[in-house]
C-alpha cells in the first residue's frame, strides 16, 4: 500500500503540475499503516459516528491523502486522475465538504493539531471511544498555534488524541533547524505534559507496533515523533530541499516509478 501511495501521488502531481512530492512520500508509509491496520473506520459510510478521526495537517501533501483514501476505499482510483483540475473535488489542499474520508480542510500550517484537540475533547465529552489521530509536518511547529493546543491537550487529560509529526528536518527552502531549530523535539512535548515516542517512520512495523499500544499513559496526549526522509523511495529526491515543491519531468517520473518498482 504506501508503495502504490508513493506511485500513484507522484503520478497526480505529475499531470497536475503542482503539488508537494518530498512530503507525500515521507509521509506514505504512516499513511499506509494508519489506514490499513489502525483505524476505525468505513468507507461505505463516511460519517460512521464511531469512526476514529484522522486529521492531515499538512494538507499541502494532498496527494498522498487523496491516493490513500482510494486505496481504502472512499473513491474510486479514477476519480484521482481529476486531482487539481479546474473545478475539481480533489483541491490542492483537502475540503472535508467535497471529499469523504476528510476530516477537516487543512493547508494554512498550525492549524490541524488545533482542530484535533478539539475533535479529541468532543469525544471525551460525550464519552464516545473513537479515536483522534493527527499528522503534521515538522516545520509546521514553527507556529505557535501547536503549542497553545499541545498545553490544552495536556490540561484536558486528552489520552484519546495521537500526534505523529512527520520528522523529515526539510521544509520548504531549507532545514527545519537552519530555520527555527525545534530539538530537543521530544523533550518539548514532554516538557508540554505529552507521553512520547520516537519511531523509525519508514519501518512499518515498528509504526504499527506504537500505534496499537496507545494510550501510552492514561491521562496524557501521545506524541508520536516518525523521522522520515523527504522524497522516501526515490534516490534523487530523498532529503533534498527542492522536492518539497517540486513537479518532476517526464524522464524523472519514469525513474522515480521505475525505482519504486512500477511495471
Amino acid at each position: 500500500m504506501a508503495r502504490t501511495i508513493r506511485q500513484t501521488s507522484l503520478r497526480m502531481v505529475h499531470a497536475a503540475r503542482l503539488g508537494h512530492p518530498g512530503g507525500d512520500l515521507s509521509a506514505a508509509d504512516i499513511l499506509a499503516v494508519l489506514f490499513s491496520s489502525v483505524l476505525r473506520f468505513d468507507p461505505r459510510q463516511p460519517r460512521w459516528p464511531d469512526r476514529d478521526r484522522f486529521i492531515l495537517s499538512k494538507g499541502h501533501c494532498s496527494a498522498a491523502l487523496y491516493a490513500t483514501l482510494a486505496e481504502a476505499g472512499f473513491m474510486p482510483r479514477e476519480q484521482l486522475a481529476d486531482y487539481m483540475k479546474p473545478l475539481s473535488l480533489l483541491n490542492g489542499h483537502p475540503d472535508r465538504n467535497k471529499v469523504p474520508g476528510v476530516e477537516a480542510n487543512t493547508g494554512p500550517l498550525g492549524h490541524g493539531l488545533p482542530i484535533a484537540v478539539g475533535a479529541a475533547k468532543a469525544a471525551q465529552l460525550t464519552g464516545s471511544a473513537w479515536r483522534t489521530f493527527v499528522l503534521t509536518g515538522d516545520g509546521e511547529l514553527q507556529e505557535g498555534s501547536n503549542w497553545e493546543a499541545a498545553m490544552a491537550a495536556a490540561q484536558f487529560r486528552l489520552d484519546n488524541l495521537t500526534l505523529i509529526v512527520d520528522r523529515n528536518r526539510l521544509q520548504q527552502g531549507e532545514a527545519t533547524e537552519r530555520t527555527v531549530s525545534l530539538e530537543p523535539l521530544a523533550d518539548r512535548w514532554r516538557a508540554f505534559g505529552w507521553s512520547v515516542r520516537e519511531v523509525d517512520g519508514h519501518d512499518l512495523a515498528a509504526l504499527l507496533d506504537t500505534f496499537r499500544v496507545v494510550p501510552f499513559e492514561p491521562g496524557r496526549p501521545n506524541c508520536v515523533i516518525a523521522h522520515t526522509h523527504k522524497g522516501r523511495g526515490v534516490s534523487f529526491m530523498e532529503d533534498r530541499v527542492e522536492w518539497h515543491h517540486r513537479v518532476p519531468t517526464d524522464a524523472e517520473l519514469a525513474a522515480a516509478l521505475a525505482e519504486l518498482g512500477a511495471a
